[in-house]
């Protein structure tokens, strides 16, 4: 389940839930029962590492509708880049 932040307009508390989808938003705060509000977090997922986008598209002109004699048909594929 994702972990949802709020912070309370009138304490000023930041609180964490942990919330279905299909779950309705918190609107009181668990300290003082003041209005609070879903605030947007920074994310914990990241692509790190090697995986699909190293593998699929690092290797060259991986380019499967590219023609032999059409050299720039690939030219806005992604890269990786390794660092």
């Amino acid at each position: 389940m994702p972990l949802y932040e709020y912070k309370c307009e009138d304490c000023g508390l930041n609180f964490e839930v942990r919330q279905k989808f299909s779950d309705k938003p918190i609107d009181t705060c668990r300290q003082c029962g003041g209005k609070a509000k879903k605030m947007i977090s920074q994310t914990a997922f990241a692509l790190k590492g090697g995986g699909w986008y190293q593998q699929g598209y690092s290797q060259g002109n991986s380019c499967p509708s590219a023609a032999p004699s059409d050299s720039n048909a690939c030219a806005s594929s992604p890269k990786a880049v390794n660092g």
